[in-house]
């Protein structure tokens, strides 16, 4: 009797086991599937927002930027509870409302490159949204398709109990990587610099308010002074210090050849606009945010060109695609908790960057042209 042949599975039933374009595991390879989001890192590019202002105004730029949501349904109840409960939720010990989770799951994710969030249910009902620190987890890519997320307990890392509550994104991860990539990489060298110019210019102006000066006397060649130099330079040196001592006002009054400089006098302090803008243009552009929403007015007019409106617009949206499996997430586990179909569609806001002014005279200049085209098709 011939073998029996084996069915072909038919094109597209083919189920997917494994990753064929990744590594071949090593015997170490545990230690290599650690997501690299170091404390060191998190601490630096924290630090540079507290030391670089401009930095932490284009971040928080950004979350204002991206604007809100609402999710539609085609259950009317079920589109009026779910977007009651966005509205409303508790977020962490002292926020409410899936906006503020948003903004700081977002900070998080510009700053760091990864962010942490849990759905938190109690009870059989979706209670809460938490904001976890990265410095509380750690993040293993256990296969080429899947990260897990560990808490910090004792010095180890334990999986948590319900990985399906815990939400997860990394921004623009390198290909075969789940670690995700600040948008403050590049920053540090440029912000250095930065720093150590306004700490220059701080240390000539505390120079400047503070003045020391050179008290220098010379004696003649008369024997007798000059064998009560060191005297009388004492003497000259302690009149000089009461005369300056705050508080009163004293005269100084010497006797010979006696001169008195400001240190520093003859020094100027350089111009630094020319390096500090160039600084500052390295940084606005990593950040993507136009210069003059940062307060720095650069050229002779305020509003923000159409071009520059189109590269917002077009980060903006990059932002709300990071977001959007976050807000399905968080809406599918209400729904299905809730006993509603799990089926509903997230519309933002539309992102309004022109002046107010201009569109109201675009609307305006539309209308009447079709005005115009109706009453001259009305004649014809």
């Amino acid at each position: 009797m011939f073998p029996k042949k084996r069915k072909r599975p038919k094109s597209g039933s083919v189920p997917v086991t494994a990753v064929q374009t990744a590594a071949r595991e090593q015997p170490f390879s545990c230690l290599e599937s650690w997501v690299p989001v170091s404390s060191a890192e998190r601490r630096l590019y924290g630090a540079l927002r507290e030391s670089v202002p401009i930095i932490d105004a284009a971040i928080g730029k950004i979350l204002r930027l991206v604007g809100s949501f609402r999710v539609r349904c085609p259950s009317a109840a079920a589109e009026e509870a779910l977007n009651e409960f966005l509205q409303n939720v508790p977020v962490g010990s002292a926020g409410a409302g899936v906006q503020t989770f948003l903004d700081g799951y977002l900070s998080d994710l510009l700053t760091y490159g990864n962010a942490v969030g849990e759905m938190v249910v109690h009870g059989g009902r979706f209670a809460a949204l938490y904001n976890a620190s990265l410095e509380d987890v750690e993040l293993q890519a256990v296969t080429p398709l899947e990260l897990r997320v560990f808490r910090r307990e004792n010095g180890t890392a334990v999986p948590v109990k319900y990985p399906q509550l815990v939400l997860c994104s990394a921004l623009n991860p390198p290909s075969g990587s789940a670690a995700g990539v600040s948008i403050l990489r590049g920053l540090p060298f440029v912000s250095n610099i930065l720093l150590q110019i306004y700490q220059t210019i701080g240390l000539n102006w505390e120079r400047l308010g503070n003045v020391r000066f050179a008290v220098t006397y010379r004696p003649t060649s008369d024997a007798a002074d000059q064998a009560y130099a060191k005297e009388r330079a004492e003497q000259i040196a302690g009149e000089w210090a009461r005369a300056m001592r705050g508080g009163e006002v004293s005269d100084f009054v010497s006797v010979g050849d006696v001169s008195i400089k400001a240190i520093g006098s003859d020094c100027q302090i350089p111009d630094c606009s020319v390096p500090i803008r160039a600084l500052l243009e390295q940084i606005v552009a990593k950040l993507g945010i136009p210069p003059f929403l940062l307060g720095l007015t650069w050229s002779s007019t305020e509003r923000m060109s159409s071009q520059q409106a189109d590269i917002l617009t077009s980060e903006l949206e990059a932002y709300r695609r990071v977001l959007n499996p976050v807000i399905g997430k968080i809406c599918s586990l209400w729904l299905t908790l809730s006993g509603f179909p799990n089926r509903f569609t997230v519309e933002w806001d539309d992102i309004t960057l022109q002046d107010a002014v201009e569109l109201a005279s675009a609307r305006y200049q539309n209308a009447k042209a079709e005005q115009i085209e109706s009453a001259f098709s009305a004649r014809h």
